[in-house]
């Protein structure tokens, strides 16, 4: 498959769940594929998500209640959200997008986008969970939210709105319909929704590494050393590895997550990525207090049962990518969490990752401004395990120089150069 001479037909950078999807999706369809990551596969984002697969979250961050809400949100004790001004001063470019992406005419775009692409996600991560041999990993017993308070509920109308214009299965519940399905928890209850038909991964690192065996297995290799630098031209496009190595490719991908814009030489660079931070603690011992991801609106987090244990995932920090961990992100979710189910003790495991996300709420998937020969598959925010499976068949499309089978325009990188 590979033309004038190149090594592979296709280099991919990054080995989460965006990345392996399209490694995997190249190599069945019979492109010869390195994917290059120094981390073990899956041992990024990917791991610490709260590993629902959501495909009802066609709400974006943006939203216009934010102005509002913003200095609550920045001061309050009780807020998930916390923010590094400093950073905020630096990146301002960054900021004042996002600020202008929630005008409520936006807003309603970007979940439009949203809900048409995540119509696809199931036709583009089952056949990979299939190829893997990994269906005993995905858990299929819907999703919960749920608010604490006629105000948090009453504030959601629209967003809940834009859910059922997107054609999102759910049923609003009244507080004892939650408690019926879930009796441990001890938080307020004023209304819930139930997510009909929602799964969850109980071990996404685990689904990664299947994914990665058969990849492997059907021919496919993969570098544990990072790309530092690319070089596209007329016959394709020049990898240079930390180790020394260069290797040619008809065409490579950029799945590195936050960490995209730190390649030289594909046009990420120009790009506004930021990044929301989210942190996650675990009890290993506390699975069983809940059957299903159950999401706590106003705190901002989801508690899921994993195979490892009870893991109560979220918060948003917007910080720099390698600023320290803030313990108080951790503080919060332990604080809530004891809130939500009793006395939990101290976590075993704390753990802050980096969600890529652009200050629309929406991924970047397609060709790079500069050259063809790289293409775009990063920023996909809280959904990555979501929309890896079809991110990964679309970009799989492009790197065989085929038009993707699913609409992406909305998700061009050119939308920020206009």
């Amino acid at each position: 498959m590979t033309t004038s001479g190149n090594d592979f037909d296709l280099v991919v950078i990054g080995a989460g769940i965006v990345g392996m999807s399209t490694a995997l999706w190249a190599q069945k369809e019979g492109l010869k594929t390195l994917i290059c990551d120094p981390n073990p596969p899956g041992s990024g984002t990917t791991f610490g998500s709260a590993c629902t697969i959501a495909t009802y979250a066609c709400v974006p961050v943006n939203n216009p209640s934010i102005f509002g809400a913003l200095p609550y949100l920045l001061t309050s004790r009780e807020s998930p959200l916390s923010f590094n001004i400093l950073h905020g001063l630096r990146n301002p470019r960054w900021m004042l997008s996002f600020l202008n992406n929630c005008r409520a005419s936006r807003v309603k775009n970007i979940s439009e986008a949203l809900g048409r692409f995540l119509m696809h996600a199931d036709a583009g991560l089952d056949p990979l969970i299939a190829e893997a041999k990994a269906e005993e990993l995905m858990v299929s017993n819907d999703c919960l939210y749920v608010w604490s308070s006629q105000s948090g509920f009453e504030s959601a109308e629209e967003s809940n709105a834009m859910r059922r214009a997107q054609g999102v299965n759910f049923d609003e519940l009244s507080p004892d319909q939650v408690r019926h399905l879930e009796p441990n928890l001890r938080q307020p209850i004023h209304r819930g929704l139930h997510f009909k038909g929602a799964r969850h991964v109980t071990d996404p690192q685990e689904l990664v590494h299947r994914m990665q065996t058969r990849f492997e297995t059907l021919g496919g290799r993969y570098c544990d050393h990072s790309v530092r630098q690319v070089q596209p031209d007329d016959l394709g496009v020049t990898v240079y590895i930390d180790d020394g190595t260069e290797i040619r490719a008809d065409r490579m991908a950029l799945t590195a997550g936050a960490r995209s814009r730190h390649i030289k030489g594909t046009g990420a660079e120009k790009l506004p990525l930021g990044t929301e931070r989210g942190y996650h603690i675990l009890d290993r011992n506390s699975a069983s207090l809940v059957s299903r991801p159950v999401g706590w609106a106003e705190a901002g987090f989801y508690a899921t049962p994993m195979a490892q244990g009870l893991r109560i995932a979220g918060t948003v920090e917007i910080n720099a990518v390698d600023a320290p961990p803030n313990g108080k992100c951790t503080a919060y979710l332990k604080r809530k969490s004891h809130e939500m189910f009793g006395e939990l003790g101290e976590p075993d495991e704390t753990w802050m990752g980096h969600r890529p996300t652009m200050p629309d709420s929406l991924p970047v998937i397609g060709y790079s401004p500069k050259s063809d020969r790289v293409v775009f598959a990063f920023g996909h925010q809280h959904i990555g395990l979501t929309l890896g499976g079809i991110t990964g068949k679309i970009v799989t499309d492009l790197a065989q120089g085929k038009p993707a089978q699913l609409d992406v325009s909305d998700f061009a990188p050119q939308r920020f150069f206009q």
